[in-house]
Formats: C-alpha cells, sequence, structure tokens
C-alpha cells in the first residue's frame, strides 16, 4: 500500500475513533447525571417519608390527651414501621428522633398496666410519673406495685402515670395502653369504688405530686373516703437540716445497694478505696427542692462522707454537676459511682448520668481529668426492697386512716 494511502487511511480511522470516544463520554455523562437525579429524587423522597413520621412523633409528644389521641398514636407507629432502615435513620423533628421507635428498651409484655374494670370496693390507685422504658418500668414501677398488692390483697391495685407524654409513647411503640389520673379515677366511678387509696411513687412533695393531689381532690365527693399516701422522703420540712426516718430508710436503702453492686461491704469500705459515691435526683425549682439538701444531710448524718447528692436540674445550686464535682474532688476521692436517686432507671439515668454525650454526668466527670475512673449503675430506687417496704407502711398508714 502506498504511504499516502496508508496515511489517509490511518488518519481516517483515529477521526472516527475520536468521534467514536467522544460520543462514548457523551453517553456515560448523560447517564452519570441520570442516575445522580434518580439519586437526588429518592433522597428527597427518603427524607420527606422520614420527615412525615417526625410530624407524627411531634403530634403525640404532648402533656395532653385529645380526642384523636389513640389515632394518632396509631397512625404514628404504622408510618414508622413503613419506613426503610435508611430512611428511618433521617427521622429528626422537634422532639422525634430515630430512637423514638428504634431504641430497644426491654420487653413491654411483662408489663402489667392494671387497668381492669370489676375493681370492687377498695382501689389502690399507685400513681407514678411513668417511664417509656419497658425494662425499668417492670422492674422499679410494676414491682412496686406488685409489693403493694402481695401486701394488700383485698385491696384493687390500679395505675395511672401523670406524664401523657410517656403513656403516649408506650402506647404507640408498644401497644400498651395506661391510664392517666383522669382515666383512672373515671374507671374507679365507674366501677362504683367507695374507698379509694392513692400511693404516689413520687420522690417528695413536689410540683407532680401537687398536680395530683389536685386532681384527685375534683373527685372527693365521688367517692366515700379518700386518702393521699405520703411519697417516698416523708415530710418535706422548712430547711435543710430537717431529716426523719423515710429519709434513713431510702439513704441507708440505696448506699447498701450501690456498694453491694460496686462489690464492696460498706461505704466505709468503699471510702477506704477512694471511692465517692453520687446520687444523681432529678431537682426542681418547687420549694421541696430543699429535699435534696436534706438527704445530703442525711448522708452525713449516718457517716457516708462519700455520699454526695446531684440534680440534673442543677437545683438547689449545690447539686449541680460542676458544683459536685468539685465537691468530689476537694473531698480527695480518686473513684467515681454514679447511681440514680429516682424511683425509675428511665432516661435521665441512661442518659443525663450515664450516657455517651460530652453533657452527660459521667462525661463532665472524665472530662475534668480529676478521676482514675468513672462508672455508672443503671438502677432505681423501686427495685430495693427497703424502698418497697416503705412504700407498703405508708399505704397502710393511709389505710389505716380510711379504716378509722
Amino acid at each position: 500500500m502506498k504511504r499516502k494511502t496508508l496515511v489517509a487511511l490511518l488518519s481516517a480511522i483515529s477521526v472516527t475513533c475520536g468521534m467514536f470516544s467522544a460520543g462514548s463520554v457523551s453517553v456515560i455523562a448523560e447517564e452519570t447525571a441520570a442516575e445522580e437525579e434518580v439519586q437526588e429524587e429518592s433522597g428527597d423522597a427518603d427524607q420527606a417519608a422520614a420527615d412525615h413520621v417526625a410530624e407524627l412523633i411531634d403530634k403525640i409528644y404532648v402533656q395532653e390527651r385529645t380526642e384523636t389521641t389513640d389515632e394518632d398514636c396509631t397512625a404514628a407507629k404504622e408510618a414508622w414501621d413503613s419506613l426503610s432502615d435508611v430512611q428511618k435513620e433521617l427521622v429528626e423533628g422537634e422532639e422525634a428522633s430515630p430512637d423514638y421507635f428504634g431504641l430497644d428498651t426491654g420487653d413491654a409484655s411483662g408489663d402489667d398496666v392494671r387497668n381492669a374494670d370489676e375493681i370492687g370496693e377498695n382501689e389502690l390507685l399507685v400513681v407514678s410519673f411513668g417511664t417509656s422504658y419497658n425494662d425499668s418500668r417492670i422492674e422499679d414501677i410494676k414491682g412496686i406495685e406488685d409489693a403493694l398488692q402481695e401486701a394488700y390483697p383485698d385491696w384493687s391495685v390500679r395505675r395511672a402515670f401523670t406524664a401523657q407524654i410517656i403513656i403516649n409513647h408506650v402506647q404507640a411503640r408498644d401497644g400498651e395502653q395506661i391510664d392517666n389520673m383522669q382515666q383512672a379515677l373515671d374507671r374507679a366511678v365507674a366501677n362504683g369504688v367507695k374507698n379509694l387509696v392513692v400511693q404516689p411513687t413520687h420522690l417528695m412533695h413536689g410540683a407532680e405530686y401537687d398536680e395530683m393531689t389536685e386532681a384527685i381532690d375534683a373527685y372527693r365527693d365521688q367517692f366515700e373516703t379518700v386518702a393521699v399516701a405520703e411519697p417516698m422522703l416523708g415530710e418535706v420540712g422548712d430547711d435543710a437540716s430537717v431529716i426523719n426516718e423515710d429519709k434513713a430508710a431510702v439513704a441507708k436503702a440505696v448506699a447498701e445497694a450501690a456498694v453491694a453492686d460496686a462489690g464492696y461491704d460498706s461505704m466505709e469500705a468503699a471510702a477506704e478505696d477512694g471511692t465517692a459515691i453520687v446520687f444523681l435526683g432529678h431537682g426542681t425549682s418547687h420549694t421541696a427542692k430543699i429535699s435534696y439538701s436534706q438527704m445530703q444531710t442525711q448522708m452525713n448524718e449516718l457517716g457516708y462522707t462519700n455520699a454526695f447528692i446531684g440534680t440534673v436540674e442543677g437545683e438547689p445550686e449545690e447539686t449541680a454537676c460542676d458544683a459536685v464535682v468539685e465537691s468530689v474532688k476537694d473531698a480527695g476521692f480518686s473513684k467515681v459511682i454514679l447511681r440514680p436517686l429516682m424511683v425509675v432507671a428511665g432516661d435521665h439515668a441512661n442518659n443525663d448520668m450515664a450516657g455517651a454525650e460530652e453533657d452527660s454526668w459521667k462525661s463532665i466527670f472524665e472530662a475534668s481529668g480529676s478521676f482514675d475512673s468513672v462508672d455508672a449503675q443503671i438502677a432505681g430506687l423501686g427495685r430495693i426492697d427497703a424502698v418497697k417496704q416503705l412504700y407498703v407502711e405508708h399505704t397502710k398508714a393511709a389505710i389505716d386512716s380510711v379504716a378509722e
């Protein structure tokens, strides 16, 4: 083949290949753009589905029951169940998050909602704030209710929660329907209850206790007798120096449980090993907040030099996290154990106390760099036998007052 002809042929092939390559690149680019558009549309659809569920969760994350609450709880759960795993991770609202339905808090089937009718003439209504943590609800709240039913078989034990937010959460996620105060009292009236004794599981005479008694007062004339038992710590008292047998019983019970779980024989033995135990309550702006200061006084009176009282809300001021960190450090302890001073080991215990977030008590104690170890015990007061017995005694006093 002549050289000119060969060159011409190669040039033609080169042009053709160039045209082919350019076309291929163009096609690939178009396909890539189309794929990205599909992915973007898919992402938008995923977010839209997640946002819809977040709106439904926020709708039931309220402290008031409405005519549509039951339907709203069902709708939220059905919408959540229809999401893919990817979509569930995108759920984020004012209160909503993937944990609302996705967090594993145990099996709710072991609980007893205690909302049956056929109550009889004598009802013992056990009123709690409540918790959506299934294992804790069963072990702490149900544990107290079971102890009371065993102690007073002639009284029908029923349950009421004061936190509608929690009632809705448990109903939506687990299908477990728990009475609020109005529902429980209406049920008692409808069942012809004559004698009503109410045992709050609240720690003190605080805001929740006041709201509970206000609800009960509106129904008093519909029963022959009504008696409200003392909360866990009994009467509040005027100042931080006021302690009583109830506070002493709780202080001893929670201290003994804490050291036993930590492997010590006593609070003294823990102190000798350089271990401080911080008992964390909720805290409140209510005048009853003095109860936390009284519990510190009680710990001191019992000789527990390594016992410190803190609160999530930081009220009273000396119970705030930073203040407690300084107190433990100044006292010379090198190890710290955090434990709830709460009836239930729920959200506060798992997150505010022992959570991985940087603002949890465990994280703040660790970040101080002042301690060799910081551990947390997730256990509510309601599972301690001595605390259950205290409620049994408080209920007895209330029943005896009705019988007089």
